[in-house]
């Protein structure tokens, strides 16, 4: 048993502490370090040995991601039963009115059973908003307009879809926080470590 004791080196015998980190995930990044076909992978990001994604986000989808070395907040944060808030900047094709708001407010019906309620506004262009690379394809004959939508499940694709159930195909998805971890300013492909609450 002494043996064993004299041979761990002071990092083995400390505990690891929980590391937290907020990443701004550019547009055609997968939410994996591994790069898979024309999508690139978070190694080209983030250099940081023993953090894993805490939750997904598609890879033509923008925003927040955390990354954490502790599983079990990876998995408070990423299990759909702890129903964590994720917030949505949506820019929709078209002008949504009250009563397509008021579908997702009540949730949609979606081919794998209906949503659970929303919260969803129009709001203004987002503050500080980053070009997109490649931009955004938009038709001059028709208008959009941003959403700013707060759910609480995380279904494949589920705020594309929900969106297009309504009648207004999102153009440009931006995940803005999730529960108490926001962007707050991160620019596109940067990180920083955040306090755990």
């Amino acid at each position: 048993m002494d043996r064993c004791r004299r041979r761990l080196s002071p990092a083995m015998a400390s505990p690891t502490v929980s590391r937290l980190i907020c990443f701004n995930k550019p547009y055609g990044v997968l939410s994996q370090f591994t790069p898979e076909g024309r999508w690139r992978g978070l190694k080209d990001f983030i250099d940081i040995p023993g953090v894993y994604v805490a939750g997904r986000l598609d890879a033509d989808s923008e925003g927040l991601l955390l990354l954490t070395n502790d599983g079990k907040l990876q998995a408070r944060i990423s299990d759909p039963r702890h129903k964590m808030e994720k917030t949505y900047w949506v820019q929709v094709e078209g002008e949504p009115d009250e009563a397509a708001l008021q579908t997702l407010r009540d949730g949609v019906q979606l081919n794998d059973g209906p949503t659970l309620p929303a919260r969803a506004q129009l709001i203004a262009a987002p503050a500080a908003l980053w070009e997109r690379d490649p931009p955004v394809r938009f038709r001059q004959s028709i208008p959009t307009r941003w959403l700013e939508l707060v759910i609480r499940e995380g279904r494949n694709r589920q705020v594309r879809r929900m969106t297009a159930a309504v009648g207004y195909p999102t153009l440009r998805l931006i995940r803005a926080a999730i529960g108490p971890y926001a962007l707050d300013g991160l620019a596109p492909g940067t990180l920083r470590d955040v306090p755990l609450l």
